[in-house]
């Protein structure tokens, strides 16, 4: 794997392909610049051994150059970040960009325009990722989050860059993460499936099992399984027509020595409001009217001795309606126990938005070995799918 280390940047234009798709507020002030300062890491090298740096990225999904989704309103806040006054260009190809990019001296950065104000970047043309790859030396994908895409900023343009290639730190610690996880992992390993569907994670489900030695369930998707092994699950979420489906993912398990951990109790509600009225019931058991929406204490106390001995851990998708804060506290409770087994010596990786909501918003990041920066990029690497834009690097 090429990686940033394996080049000397000194006088060298590298272009870099970062995620800087962040959420702004309604003066157009970043939010969270988490995706920003994971950057930094790969920006400060290349500045560090003399060279200099051109960013691209996309934001949001304009249709037609809306003035909300323009790069410049994150010039400050990048500048800040890396500690550069951060140049930026109204375009992110054409001349003025051109004579920008040409004029740019060792240790300055520059950032380009949004590449999705150009409908040639999502169709993965061709022409349009010679222009950008016209402006820099070295091309650097350091962008996880829209790796799955074969989009020209992210994928076309490598061919641009014959050994002049390589994927960013961030990006490298992605993909040895989730290589960890899948190819070198020490066993036992687990994984915590949460969130609300069997569909949306089945081909993940399908490929995991023979890698991992538990499985965790948790968040509605259980109400599925547990509706197929005959429970009674009231108002619970539920998807009928995998019920199948549900009982196929137990047989194979079962077949592949993987052990399925399904709750035995969950903290039911009268409504799906915080101002409920609740009562702990067997996941079984739940009577009409009432749904499902945390795991409840006995199912914490089973899994606890489960993550314990586990020395490889997937955590995707919480156990309850975390968002609502009297169905978080499975979701942080097992955070704390996948945080105490990380402290002694297991390899956590944390992905899919809502898990990495949840870490963030209960103080857990630090507390884990890795916490994934693209869903839907990290989804499909464990679905076992070559991504277009590490397959590019990669060539």
């Amino acid at each position: 794997m090429t990686t940033i280390n394996d080049f000397n940047f000194e006088n060298k234009k590298a272009i870099i392909r970062v995620d800087f798709n962040v959420p702004l507020n309604d003066n157009f002030e970043v939010t969270d610049a988490t995706r920003i300062e994971a950057a930094k890491p790969t920006i400060d090298k290349i500045l560090k051994e003399g060279g200099s740096v051109i960013l691209m990225s996309h934001l949001g999904r304009p249709k037609n150059k809306e003035e909300k989704y323009s790069l410049k309103h994150i010039v400050a806040k990048t500048s800040e970040i890396l500690g550069v006054d951060v140049k930026f260009v109204s375009d992110c190809v054409g001349a003025e960009v051109e004579a920008e990019a040409k004029n740019l001296k060792a240790g300055e950065v520059l950032l380009l325009e949004n590449l999705r104000y150009h409908a040639e970047e999502e169709k993965g043309d061709t022409e349009f990722a010679k222009q950008l790859a016209s402006l820099g030396d070295i091309y650097v994908n350091d962008a996880f989050g829209t790796a799955h895409r074969a989009h020209a900023s992210t994928t076309i343009i490598a061919q641009f860059f014959a050994n002049n290639k390589c994927f960013g730190a961030l990006l490298a610690k992605e993909i040895e993460s989730i290589n960890k996880v899948l190819n070198e992992s020490e066993k036992p390993v687990t994984a915590v499936l949460g969130g609300s569907k069997i569909s949306s994670k089945i081909t993940v489900i399908e490929n995991i099992l023979d890698k991992i030695d538990h499985m965790i369930i948790g968040g509605g998707m259980t109400f599925t399984f547990i509706k197929a092994l005959g429970g009674q699950i009231g108002n619970s979420l539920v998807e009928d027509d995998k019920l199948d489906l549900a009982l196929e993912i137990i047989a194979k398990a079962k077949q592949k020595n993987v052990q399925i951990h399904l709750p035995v109790d969950v903290i039911a509600a009268d409504a799906f409001s915080n101002d409920a009225n609740l009562q702990i019931v067997d996941v079984n058991q739940i009577p009409e009217g009432w749904q499902g929406l945390d795991v409840g204490p006995k199912t914490l106390e089973a899994l606890k001795p489960v993550i314990a001995a586990s020395k490889t851990i997937l955590w995707n998708g919480p156990l309850g309606v975390f968002e609502l804060e009297k169905f978080a506290q499975g979701t942080i409770t097992l955070g704390n126990y996948i945080a105490e087994a990380t402290q002694n010596g297991t390899f956590s990786l944390v992905g899919g938005g809502d898990s990495v909501a949840a870490v963030k918003q209960f103080g857990l990041e630090p507390k884990v070995s890795y916490v994934s920066t693209g869903g839907g990029a990290m989804l499909e690497m464990l679905e076992g799918k070559i991504l277009p834009g590490i397959d590019a690097i990669m060539r």
